[in-house]
């Protein structure tokens, strides 16, 4: 029998400029019916008492899906690592699900093989899809935080290669698995 899962908080990024679909804040897009947030906030709902949106604009929209937000500190969608770090900031519990806003067919399962990994090394844990690292299907012990600053304030902004420099566990997915899907153009939300 496997131990349970320490608590976690989930932090969904939705801090983006959303270039890809015109400039429109992804996580609000419809997709059979919802806002994409919706989607996923519905998966991730259960598995924790603190669920944390990092997002840049409509935060009044937003804030239904939270418990807490978050922004980036620096202006002009700097990216990713810096919604991460607006996150952690005020995560609450000492393990961390990282999540894009724009992946709604994400599942219990794959988020429990992500905890359990990063759980058995104590360190972060990251999605290998077909050979390629997908940092926004991370989990990351809250401890790395003065890790990500660093790396920050000495100019990197690559999440992936932040915590690839601190090891990282591979979760292993084939390259055609749905539950990794992001919508990034307006041609998949038709699907």
């Amino acid at each position: 029998m496997s131990q349970p899962l320490p608590p976690c908080s989930i932090l969904l990024l939705a801090g983006g400029r959303g270039q890809r679909m015109g400039g429109r804040d992804k996580g609000l897009i419809e997709w059979q019916g919802n806002p994409l947030i919706a989607h996923v906030h519905d998966v991730v709902r259960p598995l924790t008492d603190d669920l944390i949106i990092s997002c840049n604009r409509n935060q009044d929209r937003y804030r239904r899906y939270a418990d807490q937000l978050a922004g980036d500190r620096e202006a002009d969608y700097p990216g990713p690592l810096a919604g991460v770090l607006a996150g952690l900031s005020v995560a609450r519990h000492d393990w961390v699900v990282l999540l894009a806003c724009d992946a709604p067919r994400i599942d219990h399962e794959l988020i429990d093989d992500l905890r359990r990994a990063a759980c058995a090394q104590d360190g972060p844990a990251m999605v290998r899809q077909g050979g390629y690292w997908q940092p926004m299907f991370s989990v990351v012990p809250r401890g790395v935080l003065p890790a990500l600053e660093s790396a920050w304030d000495a100019g990197e902004r690559s999440l992936q290669r932040v915590l690839m420099g601190i090891g990282v566990q591979a979760v292993d997915c084939e390259a055609d698995d749905v539950r990794l899907e992001n919508f990034n153009s307006p041609e998949w939300l038709r699907s």
